[in-house]
């Protein structure tokens, strides 16, 4: 179900009215349903997969907070870490790796046996994925505490406005809110409905965009100078009102809710350095790559060879992030490099 989808204009009226007919107490149930339902509009089986990574966070988060000793808690999230990133890897990277694989030995001559799966990428599995490594990871150094509830996590795991493509919502930020009772306020109803409305006017441009970048990209050798030139640039605006698009409707439709999402993207072509950039893009994402990632392998309180090592892992651990293919692992090499 795409958010410029005739099915979710006649979704997101009926969640609506339900969730502000019924009393604070059921409503994290209607939201609950609706995330369910909203994913399994996209493919029923892997309904499975987001509800398992959401047990195994849960229930490790509760073994961490009761663990007694450094040793248990290590061997509880380094369970926890091996489900949830295997879930990902596997339906995400299997056939990269294979191919990758495949590929290095037929250029050493070594014939081969390819082993083939065909998988469908789950939407939304690398989001869910790392909100809930985040709260594990969270729960393990004690900046917060276990939730209890089953009911409140899962609708914080599958909140359907920020599902498929964020933003990753930090727990202590998204939890509350959805255990919180609300009252609808038609001021932040009518500026959810205007951020709505800019994020499908965005996605317009988009695809229209893509329309004439594609043509151009799609035969890089029939084309050169001006036109690439021109391609190159128009995707440069495509990528942003894509992404940013989906955020300003992920953010308005949670304001119907009487939940804030974080900003996502800060007028990013407006910064003045490419460290500023990364401040102001996909922010959800380039936060959670510096706290769990970049800041964990000792951030920039060491050497400086070590600190440019820190640099390379991060950057390189987000190029896999945003695709299984070697384009995009150049693109998070040259980034670190820079």
């Amino acid at each position: 179900m795409l958010f410029n989808s005739i099915k979710f204009a006649i979704f997101l009226p009926i969640v609506f009215v339900m969730y502000w007919m019924l009393p604070h107490r059921f409503r994290w149930m209607i939201l609950l349903i609706s995330s369910y339902y909203f994913y399994m509009s996209w493919n029923v089986k892997y309904v499975l997969l987001i509800f398992t990574t959401t047990v195994v966070s849960y229930t490790a988060a509760i073994f961490l907070q009761n663990a007694k000793n450094q040793k248990k808690k290590r061997i509880i999230l380094t369970a926890s870490l091996i489900i949830c990133l295997g879930i990902l890897l596997v339906f995400k990277y299997w056939g990269f790796v294979f191919e990758t694989i495949n590929n290095l030995l037929s250029f050493f001559s070594i014939q081969t046996h390819p082993i083939t799966l065909s998988l469908i990428l789950p939407v939304g599995i690398s989001f869910y994925t790392f909100q809930t490594l985040g709260y594990v990871f969270d729960v393990y150094k004690g900046r917060i505490r276990a939730e209890k509830h089953f009911g409140y996590y899962a609708t914080f795991v599958s909140f359907f406005p920020q599902l498929v493509a964020g933003p990753i919502e930090r727990t202590e930020s998204l939890l509350p809110q959805i255990k919180s009772k609300h009252i609808f306020e038609e001021s932040v109803g009518l500026l959810g409905t205007q951020y709505i409305i800019l994020g499908l006017y965005k996605k317009v441009i988009a695809d229209t965009l893509a329309f004439h970048v594609d043509i151009v990209f799609g035969d890089l050798y029939k084309y050169e100078g001006f036109a690439l030139l021109l391609a190159t640039f128009l995707f440069s605006i495509q990528i942003y009102c894509d992404f940013s698009g989906y955020s300003d409707i992920a953010g308005g439709t949670a304001k119907l809710f009487g939940i804030e999402l974080m900003e996502n993207f800060r007028s990013p072509y407006f910064s003045g350095s490419l460290k500023e950039f990364w401040k102001r893009w996909h922010i959800s994402l380039s936060t959670w790559f510096k706290d769990y990632v970049y800041i964990p392998l000792g951030g920039n309180r060491c050497s400086k060879i070590r600190q440019r090592f820190n640099l390379i892992v991060t950057f390189f651990v987000s190029g896999l992030w945003h695709g299984a293919n070697w384009t995009f692992v150049m693109w998070g090499g040259y980034m670190a490099l820079h």
